[in-house]
């Protein structure tokens, strides 16, 4: 008795593996996964505190390994102007101090030809360059933390492909000109 009510259960567990597959069934369409990232609101200050303690670390936080050599050599150029213009306001001043002791000639190859006023002239224009050149340093640093930041916020940005700006020129045959047109457009 008990082996043919599982013989007969057996039957029905195997017929249905068997049996036609529903045509009649809702088929949900998937949707296309989105490769979401979290929003890190602490990134950009996080990029741009890196680059204020060493310059070109938050441009490698963020990925931009290609802005650190122009950081660096930026950075590099500025500072040997402002020590090649501190050698030369050095090597200017100490030859005007000579001057003004009563050394009228002395055997310095770079200066020592120079009379009194050339002497001044070179000095002021020594300094004049010097600090142009550490105010082209400062900037360069504060423009790498500035880039940074910026960087670190664009990164967060949606570039969708349903938003879209096109510029286009159009020659309109009426005023016989080329007419400036924008259109932008976003899908829902």
């Amino acid at each position: 008795m008990f082996s043919k009510i599982y013989t007969v259960v057996f039957c029905l567990f195997v017929g249905s593996l068997w049996a036609q597959n529903d045509s009649l069934k809702l088929v949900v369409p998937q949707q296309p996964k989105l490769n979401e990232q979290a929003l890190n609101p602490l990134a950009p200050s996080k990029a741009a505190f890196y680059s204020a303690i060493v310059p070109g670390m938050g441009q490698f936080y963020n990925k931009s390994y290609w802005k650190i050599p122009l950081v660096y050599g930026g950075m590099g150029t500025s500072l040997y102007f402002y020590l090649d213009n501190q050698k030369k306001y050095t090597r200017a001043r100490d030859e005007y101090k000579l001057r003004l002791r009563g050394v009228e000639k002395t055997d310095n190859p770079k200066v020592g030809t120079y009379t009194k006023e050339q002497l001044a002239i070179v000095q002021r224009t020594a300094q004049r360059n010097r600090d142009l050149s550490l105010f082209i340093t400062l900037g360069i640093y504060i423009l790498n933390i500035v880039d940074a930041n910026v960087d670190a916020h664009l990164q967060q940005f949606n570039v969708d492909e349903d938003l879209s700006f096109k510029p286009a020129f159009e020659y309109n045959p009426n005023y016989n000109n080329y007419q400036f047109g924008a259109k932008l457009s976003y899908k829902f």
